[in-house]
């Protein structure tokens, strides 16, 4: 009995896997164009949630520079200060109110009683990243009316109080005048803080006190961070979707998105609470404000940097209906109409428009060549329809050429969703957004679900979507192996009906390790690392293998949609002269398959880019940031080739003349 068990056993491993497995022959016909691809099919959206931009991609080093959160002086610490006492031995700030009718409506005054033993620290967003032998560039604002106050001095400390920068600033005696100075870091730290002490006894005033690095994206002044534009670049985003989603409707009207008030001058940009500060009890981060420093402006300059077309979205007088809901009545909706108009004469104008000029005034004469904008992020019900048609009808009014794209709320089925979709096809909307949270399960079955949509209706951008591990919300959730998986599967269905679906991101895009809100995300980072993703590199391959030209591929005569696990689509790109097949397989064993194209003749070798892992809970990591990640090889594809478990694969196959 042993005997025979041992031989079945043996048996089994020699002959099942592959062997006793036929291939699946994938006929795809390069001989015709089924749709164009549109440039804009693979991009990114961002939102400011997860510290995604104070904190993450705006590089400012320093938490309520200018003391306007609504503890002014949060992010703060005076460690020999007492409220309570005169401190004789110390000194103390306090903010000031100066305005309340301006954008920047505060300073502190610091009284020195004892130089010697007062301190002023700011520890950043969860500490302050440096890297040795890198230059950092610190800045503030300064009024020393009486001049008894002589000297600032600038300590970056580690976590151990080790100095790893200094310098010291010279005060002139006067009213409000701007101050730089700038050091090098002797040591890399991920939690340094910046230490502030005086020369002199007296009064002096501070604001706007600010320390970014010098080697931000493309050098700019007080610009980006560098390695996470990066990622974003590496990409090669269609377009990008700004400033977020919930973030522009803000949980009341008051607190929503007004991009006016982001452009000009930085530092008479209004600070506003972030709507994600208390959203989720089981992640308070009582600190998360926005500052502006990236404002439209800077949105539009990453967008034209990384080329990407711009596609701004802006609110339609509707607050969260997860929140508020708060409306503003139609009578009174002419300011959030005519905010969307001034947007596209901001992007553009000439220069002689008064919007235009602000955009010139700002170092970019030259127009940002808008082509999209979004009315509302995900309202739902005939509140937004009536809102909705106003705008549309203004816009093309005005603007006939720019493409309106409109949302059919925050679920991909029911009645909200239905109800929106209806209406917003007998409008005649250009491109409608859809959103969709959902399983590992939930993406690898809806892999047809444009199949059926009408080729004459509205076109669709797939403007959020990512699956969850656990439960939308879940802090639970992981980007895991299994998610990226499926949303590779779904995704060869976007690209199989790309001449419905034209635009696609994944959401939400950043997130730092120590200050999250939401999971999953596409990029994760912590104040030194970034990292991308196994669902980044899924959306990257893609993305960087889209093609100009889709193509039909089937088995049998049949789409692949999960048979054997299997999910596909081909594409043709001209500009390279290939055709591009991406398969994935879904499952647990090894799968053969066979190309039959027809149209074309291809060479015997293929490239192949794999992502791939046989633990489907693997995850990247900070540690380990590319644990998954592409690997490319070249591959025969003249008998057939093997894909491994639980694979996305890219194959590139040269077209012959």
């Amino acid at each position: 009995m042993i005997k025979t068990t041992l031989l079945s056993g043996l048996f089994f491993c020699f002959y099942s896997p592959l062997q006793a497995q036929s291939a699946t022959t994938l006929d795809i016909d390069a001989s015709k164009t089924v749709a164009e691809i549109a440039p804009t099919m693979y991009g990114i959206f961002f939102e400011d949630i997860n510290f995604a931009a104070d904190g993450g991609l705006y590089a400012e080093l320093i938490k309520n520079r200018s003391f306007e959160f609504d503890w002014p002086l949060m992010g703060w610490e005076q460690p020999n200060s007492d409220r309570h006492s005169y401190n004789k031995n110390s000194g103390i700030a306090v903010p000031v109110q100066y305005s309340q009718e301006q954008t920047n409506h505060n300073f502190i005054r610091v009284k020195i009683n004892d130089a010697s033993g007062y301190k002023l620290i700011n520890k950043g967003f969860r500490g302050i990243g440096v890297h040795e032998n890198e230059n950092y560039r610190l800045s503030f604002l300064a009024s020393n009316s009486a001049g008894s106050v002589t000297q600032i001095h600038f300590k970056l400390l580690d976590e151990a109080g080790k100095v790893l920068g200094s310098s010291s600033v010279d005060l002139t005696k006067g009213d409000w005048k701007k101050y730089r100075t700038e050091f090098t870091a002797k040591a890399t730290s991920k939690k340094a803080s910046l230490e502030i002490t005086f020369s002199g006894q007296g009064e002096i005033d501070l604001d706007m006190i600010s320390m970014f690095p010098e080697n931000t994206w493309k050098k700019r002044e007080n610009g980006m961070r560098k390695d996470l534009v990066q990622l974003l670049a590496d990409m090669d985003p269609g377009f990008l979707r700004f400033p977020g989603g919930c973030i522009v409707e803000g949980r009341t009207l008051a607190e929503r998105y007004q991009w006016k008030k982001t452009v000009g001058p930085v530092a008479d940009r209004e600070i506003l609470f972030n709507r994600w500060n208390t959203e989720f009890s089981h992640r308070p981060t009582p600190d998360y404000f926005q500052s502006f420093g990236i404002g439209f402006f800077e949105y539009f300059q990453l967008a034209e940097d990384i080329g990407a077309t711009p596609l701004p979205i802006l609110s339609c007088g509707i607050a969260c209906q997860f929140n508020t809901g708060e409306l503003v009545p139609m009578d009174q909706l002419d300011p959030y109409v005519q905010d969307a108009l001034d947007l596209i004469e901001f992007a553009n104008g000439d220069v002689d428009t008064p919007w235009g000029k602000v955009r010139a005034d700002m170092g970019h004469p030259e127009p940002f060549n808008l082509k999209y904008i979004g009315v509302g992020n995900e309202q739902w019900g005939p509140d937004y329809i009536a809102r909705y048609k106003v705008f549309n009808d203004a816009i093309k009014d005005q603007y006939p050429d720019i493409v309106i794209v409109s949302g059919s709320g925050p679920f991909p089925d029911g009645d909200y969703f239905e109800y929106g979709m209806e209406q917003l096809t007998q409008i005649g909307a250009e491109i409608i957004d859809e959103h969709y949270y959902k399983s590992p399960e939930w993406f690898r079955e809806n892999a047809d679900r444009y199949d059926s949509y009408d080729r004459n209706g509205p076109k669709i951008f797939a403007g959020e979507y990512a699956a969850q591990s656990v439960a939308i919300a879940s802090p639970e959730n992981e980007n895991n192996w299994e998610c990226a998986l499926a949303e590779a599967a779904f995704m060869t269905g976007l690209e199989r009906n790309a001449d419905v679906v034209q635009l696609t991101s994944y959401a939400p895009l950043m997130a730092h390790t120590e200050a999250w809100q939401w999971t999953p995300d596409l990029i994760w980072f912590d104040n030194l690392s970034s990292y991308g993703t196994p669902n980044y590199y899924v959306q990257q391959i893609f993305a960087t293998n889209r093609g100009s030209d889709l193509l039909k591929v089937s088995a049998r005569g049949e789409k692949l949609i999960g048979q054997n696990d299997l999910y596909a689509s081909a594409v043709k790109d001209e500009s390279t002269s290939e055709v591009i097949v991406k398969v994935v397989n879904t499952g647990a064993s090894s799968k053969s398959i066979k190309f039959n194209i027809k149209g074309v003749k291809t060479g015997k070798k293929a490239e192949q880019i794999i992502l791939k892992s046989d633990d489907l809970t693997a995850v990247n990591s900070i540690e380990k940031p590319k644990n998954i990640s592409p690997e490319t090889t070249q591959v025969n594809v003249q008998k057939g080739v093997q894909l491994s478990p639980y694979s996305v694969n890219v194959f590139k196959l040269k077209i012959e003349n």
